[in-house]
C-alpha cells in the first residue's frame, strides 16, 4: 500500500520536507479553507497540487470534499450544492487527482469526550466516555428525548455526574464536542458571536423527520448526480463510516455496518462509488468484524486508515496502539496488501507523546505519535510482504 499522511496545508506545522524524511509517499488534504458546498476552482486546486509536486510528493486522496449539509437533510437548494460538488469533481478530475474521500454524517463528524485521556504510560489518546456523553447530550444540550438512548444504569450515573460536575468541565465538553474536533475539518459548526449550544441545537432541528430510510434515499440521489461525472473523470469517490459507529444525539446512521455499506456500494453499483475502509472507526462498533468486512470490501475500497480502538464493556472506548484492539490491523494489513496492494492508506489518530502536547496540533494528529504508528504499520507491511514471497 502507498503510505500517506494527512497533511493540512502550507500552514500545517508538520511540514512536507518533514514527511520525506519519515518515509511518507503521498499527500492527503483538502482545501480546508473553503466552506461546504462552495466550488473548490482549478487554480486553487493547481496551486496546491503543485506545491505538492514540488516537494517530491503526489496529491493521493482529497480528505475531504466535505458535504453541505442541506444535501444531507434534502433541503431546497440540495441540487445547486450538489452541482457544485460535481463540479469540484470535474475540476479534481482534469487535473489527476482522483480519489476522494467523503462522509454522510449528519451534523457532526466524529465525536469523542475527552481529547487527551492519559495513558499508564505517559502517553494520551482520544476517548469516548458514554457517561459525559450523556450528561452532554441531557444535561447541555437537553435535547428532547434524548433519555431513550440510555439505559437505567447509565441515566442514574448522569445524575451522579450532575451532581459534581463544575462549570469548567462543562465548559471542556462544550468545546471539545462542538469546537475542536469540528472546526478544523471544514465543519466550522459556531460562526460569529454564536452560542455554540444554540448553533449546535439549530444543526439538529433540520434533521426533524429524516429517518434513516430517508437520509439512505438523500445519499442515493446524491450518488445518482455525481457518480456518472466520476466515471466521465476517472474519479473515485470513498465514504468514510460513521465515528462512532452508532446512533447519536437522535440523528440517523447510515455507514455504520457491514449492511449499511453493502446498501451504498449497491445503491449506485459502480467501481467509482467506494469505500474509505477505516478500521478504527468500524472497530468502535461491537457488531462490527473488521477482518471480516475488509475481505468482503476489499475491491470496492479505495482508501484505507490504518488505526485501531478498544471498546470497554460500559460503552466506552478509546483509541488503541495500533498493534493491538480491535481493529487487528495486521490482518487488515494482510487482505489489502493481497488483494489491493497499490491503495493508498493512512495512519490514523497517533498519540501524543513526548512534546507533541506542546504543539496544538489538531485532535488526533500528532507528529510524533502518527511517526510511532507510521514505524509499526510500515513493520506489519514488511512482515507480510516478507511472508508473501516465501
Amino acid at each position: 500500500m502507498q503510505k500517506t499522511w494527512r497533511w493540512f496545508g502550507k500552514n500545517d506545522p508538520i511540514t512536507l520536507p518533514m514527511l520525506k524524511q519519515i518515509g511518507v509517499e503521498g499527500i492527503v488534504t483538502s482545501l480546508y479553507h473553503i466552506q461546504p458546498g462552495k466550488v473548490w476552482s482549478k487554480e486553487e486546486i493547481s496551486d496546491l497540487n503543485e506545491f505538492i509536486n514540488t516537494h517530491g510528493f503526489t496529491w493521493s486522496v482529497v480528505e475531504s470534499v466535505p458535504v453541505a449539509e442541506s444535501i444531507k437533510f434534502g433541503g431546497e437548494d440540495r441540487d445547486e450544492l450538489i452541482e457544485n460538488f460535481r463540479q469540484t469533481i470535474v475540476n479534481l478530475g482534469n487535473l489527476g487527482i482522483t480519489t476522494v474521500c467523503y462522509n454522510f454524517m449528519p451534523v457532526i463528524d466524529w465525536i469523542r469526550t475527552d481529547l487527551n485521556r492519559v495513558l499508564p504510560d505517559g502517553t494520551s489518546t482520544l476517548y469516548f466516555d458514554k457517561i459525559k456523553f450523556g450528561y452532554f447530550d441531557l444535561k447541555i444540550l437537553k435535547r428532547e428525548g434524548a433519555e431513550k438512548d440510555f439505559t437505567t444504569d447509565e441515566l442514574s450515573k448522569i445524575e451522579e455526574l450532575d451532581k459534581t460536575i463544575t462549570q469548567q468541565e462543562i465548559d471542556e465538553l462544550v468545546y471539545t464536542i462542538i469546537i475542536k474536533t469540528q472546526g478544523f475539518i471544514n465543519r466550522d459548526i459556531v460562526g460569529e458571536n454564536q452560542d455554540p449550544v444554540d448553533a449546535f441545537n439549530t444543526l439538529l432541528r433540520l434533521y426533524q423527520g429524516v429517518d434513516k430510510n430517508q437520509l439512505r434515499e438523500n445519499l442515493k440521489y446524491f450518488l445518482q448526480k455525481i457518480i456518472p461525472t466520476a466515471e466521465k473523470y476517472g474519479v473515485k469517490l470513498c465514504i468514510h463510516p460513521d465515528d462512532p459507529p452508532f446512533q447519536a444525539f437522535g440523528l440517523p446512521r447510515i455507514v455504520s455496518s457491514e449492511e449499511d455499506i453493502e446498501w451504498i456500494l449497491s445503491a449506485v453499483n459502480s467501481p467509482n462509488n467506494g469505500l474509505t475502509f477505516c478500521a478504527g472507526s468500524l472497530s468502535a462498533g461491537i457488531h462490527n468484524d473488521v477482518t471480516k468486512m475488509a475481505e468482503k470490501f476489499v475491491k470496492r475500497t479505495h482508501f484505507v486508515h490504518l488505526r485501531s480502538t478498544e471498546v470497554f464493556d460500559n460503552g466506552d472506548f478509546m483509541e488503541s496502539s495500533h498493534l493491538e484492539g480491535r481493529g487487528k490491523l495486521i490482518d487488515v494489513i494482510r487482505i489489502f496488501e493481497k488483494e489491493n496492494p497499490t491503495i493508498p492508506m493512512r495512519v490514523d489518530h497517533g498519540k501524543l507523546m513526548l512534546d507533541d502536547g506542546e504543539k496544538n496540533y489538531n485532535p488526533g494528529y500528532s507528529f510524533l505519535g502518527r511517526m510511532f504508528a507510521l514505524a509499526q504499520v510500515k513493520g506489519m507491511m514488511a512482515v507480510i510482504k516478507n511472508s508473501f514471497e516465501q
